[in-house]
């Protein structure tokens, strides 16, 4: 992220960049010099993510519960020192920065690929060196520093521009990430959380007016520097010549220096040199190769302007706003809109906002293994379900769904019950409502989460339902410290897989909840109160074993009961829908067999059109290929808007097992 290279550069040639510096000492410092107001660092949280996630198990579906526990510790650390936190979540993936975007999620699909041969190898979770952040981890998050009184915003546009810009308008203490962005912004002191000594509150500043002693700039020439450097705005790509040609004429380049050392510093150098002596937009359109990327790279420039910030280095700044997003509004009712963004900020509701205003949504790549032949990829697994909250939240489907008004804004007593019905309907649960009603909530998602992944996956056995429910059950008796201190003897890639699917099944749920008007509390749905990626591990090896149930649930008799009344539950949705529940134990052989095996699995279609005639969708399917990490504009065909119903043409087909990404 950021500028390309610019962090080793000054890690590496410019030391007097870096300072370590306690927060603490800063902190009590701002208090001195303004009584009375209390120091604030704004996060980055992206930036934070895998710095948070430090349970040693990260491969299995994560260690939620062990996760959370790090979270509480991190901000007491801070509220400590009496630093107040403000986190931010990327809320968007901006046009300007979609190339980007994609270019990561087809790497980071590389890297996947890597780790599942890994596992199928040796068995085991790779090292750190391949860690991957578990799926939904960014999601969960968000919810879990609400749930723990921090204010946490979600981004409108891209996160880096508002932390900036929030960090200078509140006169914060600091920004806490790991983006050089933070050092082209004219923004408060930038601090690293790579470098953060949590126990000490010691970490590195990095300074940008330093950066700009060490290469003879201003601080207004940095958004300039940025761009001429390539960054997640202008491709990197796009000036090699003109650093080439920068590098070829700097007479000061040393041979102990690295490429990249030497074309910042030379870069730098004609900046200085050259275009100090004629500056202005015009010189710098003749000096500079744009041509047809003149709008790109002006932009790329613009973005690091804050508000009320200019550039000598542009005579107008492009409007961002519009030449950055096409204006498509897909909903009609401002006040709904309005609603829906103001719960996007407030990171109350999940992707919601973004289907309204925009119609896109994007999706990030999960643990999933593509050459699996018996799992579907994740998104076409969920897609269905997708395709009904679309339906909902867009109000395209003219069978009796309840509006968007009543579930969002009625405050009658029996909208309550509306919002329970039509969250089921998402997942053709309505006939199970009263059942599930009987259920405490985080038990009730449980069941429609379990349900819906077996009318989708044909494979899925009763080995599987039975480890699911078993890790649940035996997942409240535990303490985040006897989750960290489980040991497995092996890992499984296919349990690899299925804790990776549960989770994300996890972020439709909350999806759902959003769409209807929150008939569950948020802190029902999350992953901390039914899911730990470890503890599934064991109770997957174990079923496949043949392990009986007073085993899976380490011989507790009140877990007995309820594992049943939720097993006989499930089976009976299950055999409302003619899905008939079959053993198949693996056990230790499934891992050598599916090595063998080539694709060929069928993707289950047998079950009825998701919507009842009450909440019934009129239109017809076509085809899609399932990919994991997405962006989606509507996932419909040529027909536009529509958000389209596949069961009537796919019922009782099969589907061709695709790859998660077009090649």
């Amino acid at each position: 992220m950021g500028v390309r290279g610019l962090h080793g550069f000054v890690a590496n040639a410019c030391p007097s960049v870096c300072t370590v510096v306690s927060l603490k000492e800063m902190a009590e410092e701002y208090q001195i010099h303004q009584p009375g107001c209390t120091p604030v660092i704004v996060v980055d949280a992206m930036c934070c993510l895998r710095h948070w996630y430090t349970p040693e198990s990260w491969v299995c579906g994560g260690q939620w519960l062990e996760y959370l526990s790090v979270l509480e510790d991190f901000i007491k650390a801070f509220t400590t020192a009496g630093i107040k936190l403000v986190f931010f979540f990327d809320g968007v993936v901006e046009q300007k920065k979609r190339h980007e975007w994609v270019k990561r999620r087809l790497r980071n699909n590389k890297e996947i690929s890597r780790i599942f041969q890994f596992m199928k190898t040796h068995r085991k979770q790779p090292g750190r060196d391949m860690f991957f952040i578990p799926s939904g981890l960014a999601t969960f998050t968000r919810f879990a520093l609400k749930s723990l009184g921090q204010e946490t915003i979600c981004s409108l546009q891209e996160a880096d521009y508002e932390v900036a810009s929030y960090g200078l308008q509140n006169n914060c203490l600091g920004i806490l990430g790991e983006d050089t962005d933070y050092l082209i912004f004219n923004t408060c002191p930038y601090f690293s959380i790579s470098k953060l000594h949590l126990d000490r509150l010691v970490t590195v500043m990095f300074s940008r007016e330093s950066l700009c002693r060490s290469l003879g700039l201003n601080i207004t020439d940095l958004p300039l520097l940025a761009c001429l450097l390539g960054n997640d705005t202008v491709p990197e790509g796009m000036l090699e010549s003109f650093r080439q040609k920068c590098l070829s004429g700097y007479s000061s380049a040393k041979q102990n220096n690295d490429r990249r050392t030497n074309t910042i510093l030379a870069v730098a150098d004609y900046i200085t040199r050259v275009l100090h002596l004629q500056q202005g937009v015009k010189d710098l359109e003749e000096m500079l190769p744009l041509g047809q990327n003149k709008t790109v790279f002006c932009r790329g420039m613009a973005s690091y302007l804050l508000p009320g910030q200019q550039s000598p280095w542009l005579l107008r700044i492009p409007n961002l706003e519009t030449s950055d997003k096409q204006e498509v509004i897909m909903c009609s009712d401002p006040e709904i809109l309005q609603v829906a963004k103001e719960q996007h900020v407030q990171a109350e509701s999940y992707l919601v906002y973004n289907i309204l205003s925009s119609g896109e949504i994007e999706c990030s790549n999960t643990l999933e293994d593509e050459f699996d032949p018996e799992l579907p990829g994740q998104a076409l697994i969920f897609r269905p379900a997708r395709q009904h909250i679309y339906s909902l939240l867009l109000e395209d489907s003219k069978g009796g769904i309840p509006s968007l008004r009543t579930l969002w804004l009625s405050q009658d007593a029996e909208v309550q019950a509306q919002r329970y019905n039509t969250f089921l309907a998402c997942f053709h649960l309505w006939n199970e409502r009263e059942e599930l009603q009987a259920l405490e909530n985080s038990l009730a998602a449980l069941c429609c989460l379990l349900i819906y992944l077996l009318w989708q996956v044909d494979t899925f056995s009763l080995e599987d339902l039975n480890a699911f429910i078993a890790q649940t059950l035996c997942l409240r008796g535990k303490s985040a410290t006897q989750l960290s201190g489980l040991q497995l003897t092996h890992v499984d890639s296919r349990a690899v897989q299925l804790g990776s699917l549960f989770i994300r099944g996890l972020t439709t749920l909350i999806l759902a909840n959003s769409a209807c008007g929150f008939p569950f509390r948020m802190d029902d749905l999350m992953a901390w109160k039914m899911f730990d990626g470890k503890l599934f591990q064991q109770k997957y090896q174990q079923s496949h074993r043949g392990c009986c149930v007073e085993e899976l649930l380490e011989g507790n008799k009140y877990w007995l009961t309820e594992f049943q009344n939720l097993k006989s539950l499930i089976c009976k949705a299950c055999m409302k829908n003619n899905r008939a529940l079959q053993s198949q134990q693996r056990g230790n052989e499934f891992i050598r067999e599916s090595e063998s095996r080539r694709w060929g699995s069928s993707f289950q279609r047998s079950h009825q059109p998701l919507f009842s005639s009450l909440f019934h969708n009129p239109n017809q399917g076509h085809q899609w290929r399932g990919l994991g990490p997405y962006s989606s504009r509507f996932e419909t065909g040529p027909s536009g808007r529509r958000y389209r119903s596949e069961e009537q043409s796919q019922k009782r087909r099969g589907f061709q097992h695709t790859p998660r990404w077009p090649r």
